[in-house]
């Protein structure tokens, strides 16, 4: 790899690519810790759950 030749466009490629892949890592730690399994099983319905509807502005 010839680093001299890299310009601002390279580097920034580099840096974002290793910024997300240590995110990911620090995710899939988190999620799969078991530790964490409560906290997550409490929220598993979440997306589902419509007992409080939001108000999309429609007029009534």
């Amino acid at each position: 790899m010839d680093v001299e030749a890299m310009t601002t466009n390279d580097w920034l490629g580099v840096f974002f690519a290793l910024v997300a892949a240590i995110g990911m890592v620090a995710v899939y730690v988190m999620v799969f810790r078991p530790s964490n399994k409560e906290k997550f099983e409490a929220q598993r319905s979440m997306a589902l759950d419509d007992e409080d509807p939001m108000n999309m502005g429609e007029k009534r």
